[in-house]
């Protein structure tokens, strides 16, 4: 079985041994980062989801308010600052009505799995480690006496060509992104302003001019003081995927 079959074989079963499956999510790009062939195995077997959009600190509230109402049951939870897991933790108990519960968590890469794995666990979070009798790779770690966690291995496949999602989430690495400032340029014109600001530069009429005028006044130029509009968009990217970009400022 090649790598592809192996990672469905393990998230079907711990989509079949879950009480609930939480599908984690950017809450940048919602509706990119969800996976409807899961969504629909896990509604197939009768099993029930929760939303939960990760990383709401980087957005408007009025976003985060809007997408909450369009997804049910959802929740907001910034897994870095431990914001909305209290809310998480007691919507999962309430869902599944009963003392002990088994909740399987899924996502592309860099929404936060682990993240939120850990914000759930807090202290008492056991080192993950491989499940004696479950396939191999997947997770098991116990938050506590009515809470245990199973982690899908590997990652979510996504389509070979989806290079601006890859980019944009974290998928793939900054340094690896092939042509960063068409990546940078679609990400400004979705962004409305808040790349350039980020940067200290006025927003410009046209992506292209915005990119310049940041690698100008991030002092990156080639010969003649043309702007490295490449080695700008790497830089931009970085800081994107590390979240030091805030949509919500």
């Amino acid at each position: 079985m090649g790598p592809m079959g192996s990672f469905w074989k393990a998230v079907n079963e711990v989509i079949e041994k879950s009480d609930i499956v939480l599908e984690i999510l950017d809450a940048r790009f919602v509706d990119e980062t969800r996976n409807a062939e899961i969504e629909k195995k896990v509604l197939c077997r009768g099993k029930k989801i929760i939303y939960v959009i990760n990383k709401c600190d980087l957005v408007p509230k009025e976003q985060s308010e809007k997408k909450k109402k369009e997804l049910k049951p959802s929740v907001f939870i910034s897994a870095k600052d431990h914001l909305g897991t209290t809310m998480l933790r007691k919507l999962i108990l309430e869902t599944a009505k009963k003392e002990s519960v088994v909740v399987g968590v899924v996502g592309y890469p860099n929404t936060g799995k682990s993240s939120v794995i850990n914000a759930l666990a807090g202290r008492e979070k056991a080192k993950t480690s491989s499940v004696s009798g479950y396939t191999r790779g997947i997770q098991a770690v116990r938050a506590d006496k009515r809470l245990s966690l199973l982690d899908t291995p590997g990652v979510i496949p996504f389509m070979e060509e989806d290079e601006f999602l890859h980019a944009v989430i974290g998928a793939k690495d900054s340094s690896k992104v092939r042509e960063p400032d068409y990546i940078v340029m679609r990400l400004m014109e979705n962004a409305h302003g808040t790349v350039e600001k980020h940067y200290g530069v006025q927003e410009a009429e046209d992506p292209e001019q915005g990119l310049e005028k940041i690698a100008i006044r991030l002092n990156m130029l080639m010969k003649g003081g043309v702007p490295d509009v490449e080695k700008a968009s790497r830089k931009i990217l970085s800081d994107w995927q590390k979240g030091d970009i805030n949509l919500s400022r």
